[in-house]
C-alpha cells in the first residue's frame, strides 16, 4: 500500500542533496515574499483576525502580529497569506501550489518545537516531495473534477511536514496522512463569482495538516489504503486517470522539489505561457494596440477549462481573482500596459473598457494536448489593421525549472511585493541550514512586515 510506503520515506529519509535544499530555500523566500505582499496590500483580511482569535497555546507566529498563537491557527492565516496574491510557485506536474502548504506548516510547528533551522529544511523538502507527488498523480484531474488541487493534494504536505517535525513513528505518520485524506477539497465554484475562498484554501490545507498529525499522534487512526482506494483520494475526487503508485517511485532519487516553478505575473499559472508568446510576439515586431485586429491563442485543453471558461464573462471580470482566471483579459492587460503586475488586477483596472475591448479580439485555438497544461508551449498569431501578421512562441513559460528566474530576479520580485529590500530576509533563508531555531529568521522576517 501507498501511504505506508510514503509514511516510512516521510520519517526516516535523511539524505537531501546540496541543489534540492537549495531550491526549497528559493521557494521558501518566494514564499514569504508573496506573504510579505499580501501583508502590504491588506489581502485576505478575514484570515487573520480569525486565526488570531482562535488563540491557543502560544506556540507560533502569525507573520506581521505581534501575539503567538496555537500552530494549527498559524497555519490558516500564514497559508492564506502566501496564496492571497496568486502569485506563489506553482508544481507543473500536479498544478499545485507547493509552497503555500508547505511553508505555513514547516515554519508553525518548528517554531513550535524549537526545531533546527536544518530539521525545518528538511522538513519542508518532503512536504514539497509529498505534495507534488500526490497531485501529480492524477494530472488535471482534481480541477477537472472542479477540486483545487492545492488543497486537495496540500492537506498531506502538511500533515507529513507536521509528523516529521514532531518526530511522530510510521504507524503514526500512516495514520495522519489517511487522517488527511478526509478533510482533502477545495470547490472551484470561486471561479464564476470572486469569492475568496481560494485564497483560504492552503490556510484550511495547513489547519488541517497539522490537525491530522496531531490526531493520529493522540491515537486516532486514518485508513491506510487513502491513496489505494477503494473510497480513496483518486476513487472519490479526480475526474480521470490516475497512477497512485507513481507518488512513491524514486523517492529520494528523483526529486519534485526542483521542478518547482516560480511565478514572474501574479495571475494564474496557465495563461503564462501565453501571454510569454504575446511578449515574443511584441519584440519580434513592435505594434500598437489600436493596430490588432484579432489575436489568437493556441491553449492546451486543459488549460482553457480554467482560464478561457466561456461560461463566464471572460472580457469583463467579475472580480480581481476573476481577471486573473482569464487569460483574454489577461493578455489584453499586458498589451495595453506593457506588463503584468499586483495593479493589473486592482479594482479600477479591471474595469477598464480599452482592455475589455481588446479582450472581445482575443480568440482560443485548442491544441492536440501534449503534455500538461501548466508546462505546454505558447503560440499566439496577432492579426494587425495592414493586413500583417505577427506570431510569438516560447516552448514553456518563464520561471519554472527549465528557465528558472536568477536570484537577483528573485530577489527584485519579493522586494516589489514587500515593498522594502528583500535581501536580508534572502540571506537569513540562505544560512538556515546552520541555525540552532528560527529565531534568526523570523526575527528579520518581522522586521520587513507591516505592523
Amino acid at each position: 500500500m501507498i501511504a505506508p510506503a510514503l509514511a516510512r520515506w516521510v520519517v526516516s529519509t535523511g539524505d537531501i542533496p546540496v541543489e534540492v535544499r537549495r531550491a526549497a530555500q528559493r521557494h521558501l523566500f518566494d514564499g514569504l515574499g508573496t506573504a510579505l505582499g499580501a501583508l502590504r496590500t491588506g489581502q485576505v483580511p478575514a484570515a487573520v483576525p480569525v486565526a488570531t482569535d482562535l488563540g491557543g497555546p502560544p506556540e507560533a507566529t502569525i507573520w506581521g502580529q505581534p501575539d503567538k498563537v496555537s500552530a494549527p491557527a498559524a497555519g490558516l492565516a500564514n497559508g492564506s497569506l502566501v496564496h492571497a496574491l496568486d502569485f506563489d510557485d506553482t508544481h507543473a506536474g500536479g498544478l499545485i501550489h507547493a509552497t503555500a502548504v508547505v511553508l505555513p506548516a514547516a515554519l508553525a510547528v518548528g517554531e513550535q518545537v524549537r526545531a533546527t533551522g536544518a530539521d525545518v529544511l528538511e522538513a519542508a523538502v518532503v512536504g514539497y516531495e509529498v505534495a507534488c507527488r500526490v497531485a501529480a498523480a492524477a494530472p488535471n484531474g482534481f480541477h477537472a473534477r472542479g477540486l483545487h488541487s492545492t488543497m486537495a493534494a496540500g492537506v498531506f504536505s502538511s500533515a507529513a511536514v507536521t509528523a516529521r517535525l514532531l518526530g511522530m513513528d510510521l504507524a503514526q505518520t500512516t495514520n495522519a496522512l489517511g487522517i488527511a485524506g478526509s478533510q482533502a477539497g477545495g470547490l472551484l465554484a470561486f471561479l464564476a463569482t470572486g469569492a475568496s475562498t481560494k485564497q483560504l484554501h492552503p490556510g484550511f490545507a495547513s489547519q488541517s495538516g497539522i490537525l491530522a498529525a496531531r490526531l493520529a499522534a493522540a491515537g486516532a487512526t486514518g485508513p491506510e489504503t487513502v491513496f489505494d482506494g477503494p473510497h480513496g483520494l483518486y476513487d472519490t475526487l479526480v475526474d480521470g486517470p490516475a497512477d497512485p503508485a507513481s507518488i512513491v517511485a524514486d523517492l529520494g532519487v528523483r526529486w519534485e522539489t526542483t521542478r518547482i516553478g516560480i511565478k514572474p505575473y501574479p495571475a494564474c499559472q496557465l495563461s503564462h505561457a501565453t501571454l510569454d508568446a504575446v511578449r515574443d510576439a511584441r519584440a519580434r515586431r513592435p505594434f500598437e494596440v489600436t493596430e490588432v485586429v484579432r489575436l489568437t491563442a493556441q491553449v492546451h485543453p486543459d488549460s482553457a477549462a480554467v482560464v478561457c471558461d466561456a461560461t463566464r464573462d471572460l472580457t469583463r471580470p467579475a472580480s480581481d481573482y476573476a481577471a486573473k482566471f482569464s487569460l483574454p483579459w489577461s493578455v489584453a492587460a499586458l498589451l495595453v500596459d506593457g506588463s503584468v503586475g499586483l495593479d493589473t488586477f486592482e479594482e479600477v483596472s479591471i474595469r477598464r473598457p480599452e482592455v475589455a475591448d481588446l479582450a472581445g479580439r482575443v480568440v482560443v485555438e485548442i491544441t492536440v494536448p501534449d503534455g500538461v497544461a501548466a508546462d505546454a508551449p505558447g503560440d499566439v498569431r496577432i492579426e494587425l489593421a495592414d493586413g500583417t501578421t505577427v506570431t510569438g512562441h516560447v516552448d514553456r513559460s518563464a520561471g519554472g525549472p527549465d528557465n528558472p528566474l536568477t536570484d537577483a530576479l528573485l530577489i527584485e520580485k519579493a522586494t516589489g511585493l514587500a515593498g522594502i529590500d528583500a535581501t536580508p530576509l534572502f540571506a537569513a533563508l540562505a544560512v538556515l541550514d546552520d541555525q540552532p531555531d528560527l529565531t534568526a529568521l523570523l526575527a528579520v522576517l518581522d522586521s520587513l512586515a507591516p505592523h
